[in-house]
């Protein structure tokens, strides 16, 4: 019987290299049409209805870009829609999570220290959670605030914050900055699906039978797509998250995801003055720096239980199953000696102060816990313990194999 413990893994890598892909595809295309927005330039001879062109140089050849403010007189005879970047992205992201966080939630999900919760309720607000941001920004876009764009952001960072606040109280701090960019995501991509291409998509019709688009399509287009591009660095960082335990592994991961928006606002509106006026305005990276010195400092705060108190918790179902199993005292031993002087609430390794990734094996509750993730980095591979660190004989690797599959039974 093939181990599926090892398709299923390279079916989350596969997953996730796509969608890596989709979203460097993605946020180059924003970024190139927000910059190329804010470079156009007049023209008296430009065609009629023209707002502005640019002329560019790359990869051996010049190219001429002439932006239409609502529409050209007629409806072109080929036209690129760009929006698969956008849906490619969310719906990789989307499997990804599925994967990683629902049908591995009782690791990566849940936090029983947090709240004690059953496995389908912690996907029932996961999934739930990632409409709620969208529905109450789109509520908020259709009002008279639209006519105050920074009253609109500055509401729209609220819910945000709350949404830290809110994820961290249930989740692990990885599914919690998890969650955080995959609920901005959603924003994002339903400003594609739900506003601008539909928006687009009038004015196309209104070209083809022949009447006057009305400017203000364009306009709704516009401003969902100019917060896009705000929100895109801080998604990327929160994705980037999961592999940082400073990032997450703190009492304050909430602020710091917080405080990371206003850097992402931060960095663009550099770059987008740039673009707009040939110059940008050089105190925004003062503001970024202060800001990373500050969660540089509250990442220094960890979060999670002590020793004591994870040797006292009690086991879950899940936990009991592989620790009653054969062969689990071996490789809990294994996993003492070579594992945890990094991966412990407080690692013995010089250079190191937190344990990687967030992983902690000390208790017997730690070790079952992390049994998949034990058997594929240190029982299939030869991933863990890093080979400069630890050498980890054969036997010690085929006992983890043999307790992991006693429980499979395979």
């Amino acid at each position: 019987m093939y181990d599926m413990a090892v398709l299923w893994d390279w079916i989350s890598f596969s997953v996730r290299w796509l969608h890596v892909i989709a979203a460097m595809a993605w946020i180059g295309a924003s970024f190139y049409f927000i910059a190329l927005d804010l470079m156009l330039k007049p023209n008296d001879a430009l065609p009629d209805g023209a707002y502005g062109e640019e002329w560019e140089v790359h990869g051996g050849g010049f190219y001429h870009t002439v932006k239409y403010l609502v529409a050209p007189a007629r409806m072109p005879e080929h036209l690129t829609w760009h929006k698969w970047q956008s849906y490619s992205t969310w719906l990789s992201g989307a499997a990804l999570l599925m994967i990683v966080y629902w049908v591995g939630g009782e690791l990566f999900l849940l936090d029983p220290t947090k709240a004690d919760l059953a496995l389908w309720q912690g996907i029932l607000l996961s999934g739930g959670s990632l409409t709620i941001g969208w529905l109450a920004y789109d509520q908020m876009c259709k009002s008279r605030l639209s006519n105050h764009p920074t009253v609109l952001m500055l509401l729209l960072f609220v819910i945000l914050v709350i949404m830290s606040w809110g994820y961290h109280q249930i989740f692990t701090g990885r599914a919690a900055l998890l969650h955080l960019g995959a609920f901005t995501a959603t924003i994002m991509t339903a400003n594609v699906f739900f506003q601008i291409m539909p928006n687009q998509r009038i004015v196309v019709a209104d070209l083809k039978a022949g009447r006057a688009p009305d400017p203000k399509y364009g306009k709704i287009a516009k401003v969902r797509s100019t917060h896009n591009n705000y929100l895109t660095l801080p998604v990327v960082f929160l994705m980037l998250s999961t592999h940082y335990p400073l990032a997450f592994a703190t009492q304050h991961a909430w602020i710091i995801a917080s405080l990371i928006f206003l850097t992402g606002v931060s960095i663009r509106h550099y770059f987008n003055t740039m673009h707009r006026t040939g110059k940008g305005p050089n105190w925004t990276w003062a503001v970024t720096v202060v800001l990373m010195i500050v969660i540089a400092w509250l990442s220094t705060v960890p979060a999670g239980d002590s020793y004591d108190q994870a040797a006292a918790r009690p086991l879950t179902a899940q936990e009991q199953k592989y620790a009653q199993a054969q062969g689990f005292q071996d490789a809990y031993d294994t996993v003492i000696g070579n594992c945890s002087m990094c991966h412990a609430r407080e690692p013995s390794w010089t250079g190191i102060r937190w344990a990687p990734r967030g992983v902690v094996l000390e208790t017997e509750s730690d070790v079952a816990r992390h049994a998949a993730q034990i058997y594929l980095q240190a029982g299939l591979s030869h991933a863990m313990p890093p080979p400069s660190a630890i050498q980890m004989d054969e036997d010690a690797r085929r006992d983890i194999v043999a307790w992991v599959r006693e429980v499979r039974g395979h």
